[in-house]
Parts: C-alpha cells; sequence; structure tokens
C-alpha cells in the first residue's frame, strides 16, 4: 500500500517541486506516473524511496511513514522497493553481477542470499551470460535490462525502460503480485499498458485515470 496524503515538497528558496499530492495505490496494482521533464516524477520518486522527506503532508509505504521514518529503518524500507532510475546509474567498475548484488549488499543482504538471487534475476532479464561484463561492454539496451535485475533484487518501483520487451517483463512481475509504479515520460510504453495513468504537471496531480493513456 502506497499513500500519499496532501504531499509538499519545497526546496530553498521557494520551489515547489510537489504540490498537495494526495493519491492511494493499492497492494499488487500496476499504476504508471506520467509527466514531461521538471513535473515533479523524480521528486515523487525520491519520497518513495525516503531519499527524500516531505516539506509537508504525509508518504505512507506498507507500515511506514516516510515523513518521520528513523535512519535505521531505512534499509528495510528499501528491502521492499526497487528503484531503476532512467540513466540506468550502473557502477562502472563494477560487474554486472556486482552492480546487481551491490544493491542487495546496501540493505544488509546476507552473502547466501545474493547469490542466490543474483543469478535468478538475471536469467528473468536474459543476461546470464553477462555477469563478468562491465557495464562500458554493455549495448544501451543491455544496461537497461542489468538496471531492472538491480531492481528485481527487491522487486519494485521501476522508471521508464524499453518498449515491447520490458513491457512483458514488467507484467511478469505484477502478475507476481508485485505494485509496480511506473515513474516515465515514455508516451508508447504506457500507451501499451493500459492500466491507472496519475499524470503530473509543475508539481501537481491533474489526472488519474483507470486504464488511461499518457495525454500531455
Amino acid at each position: 500500500m502506497i499513500h500519499l496524503k496532501n504531499v509538499s515538497k519545497i526546496y530553498h528558496p521557494n520551489i515547489a517541486a510537489l504540490r498537495n499530492a494526495s493519491l492511494h495505490i493499492r497492494p499488487g496494482e500496476f499504476v504508471s506516473i506520467v509527466g514531461h521533464s521538471g513535473s515533479g516524477k523524480t521528486t515523487l520518486t525520491k519520497l518513495l524511496f525516503a531519499e527524500e522527506a516531505p516539506t509537508r503532508g504525509e508518504v505512507l509505504i506498507g507500515g511506514w511513514n516516510i515523513s518521520d521514518i528513523r535512519p535505521q529503518e531505512i534499509p528495510f524500507l528499501r528491502r521492499q522497493i526497487g528503484v531503476v532510475f532512467q540513466d540506468f546509474k550502473l557502477l562502472p567498475r563494477k560487474t554486472v553481477f556486482e552492480n546487481v548484488a551491490f544493491a542487495l549488499e546496501v540493505v544488509g543482504a546476507a552473502h547466501g542470499r545474493i547469490h542466490e538471487v543474483v543469478p535468478k534475476v538475471l536469467e528473468i532479464v536474459n543476461l546470464s551470460g553477462y555477469a563478468r561484463r562491465f557495464p562500458s561492454q554493455l549495448s544501451g539496451g543491455e544496461q537497461q535490462r542489468a538496471a531492472l535485475a538491480r531492481a528485481l533484487a527487491h522487486r519494485g518501483n521501476l522508471d521508464a525502460l524499453n518498449t515491447h520487451e520490458i513491457i512483458e517483463l514488467l507484467k511478469k512481475i505484477n502478475e507476481f503480485g508485485t505494485t509496480i509504479v511506473l515513474v516515465t515520460h515514455n508516451r508508447d510504453v504506457v500507451n501499451r499498458l493500459c492500466k491507472r495513468v496519475i499524470t503530473i504537471d509543475h508539481g501537481e496531480i491533474v489526472s488519474d485515470v483507470e486504464e488511461g493513456k499518457y495525454r500531455l
């Protein structure tokens, strides 16, 4: 369950990245959050990942209130949330295996768990034979799939990736019962999904449509 209650995020000196945003995402739901560059999508993602705290309002994820979450609780929250950023953010000096493993290491996963999970997620994204390669040795699409594998390591929120192949992967993940929040400006991906679409514009939620389209 994800619930935002009248959430605003104000940056110094007086820049409102989000204004009085309210939404409710049910467990197991598939939701696309869309908007132009600078609309507030990245800020919303940071709030969901507890990288930022709201200036006003409440962000509730499962049993956590991001508004007053304690620092020692953040790793436990992040074990339930995976994020793929649009620029992939793969660590250039780590192999594909190490990039995916690092996402688990930072939240305290055991060594045995890491070596159990990483090969499985690399297989899901068809990168089993690329575990020892570095990001510079991958194509753009392969880097996207490596970033997706890293998010799948703890199953969660995904940013915009490719079209047909990634749509099918996202649907597969959702069928496992995982809540998907796709934060994107990729019109083609959103329109092919035909799922719920929440549109942000200038920091405000301007529409929330079941089985909607990206209309901005």
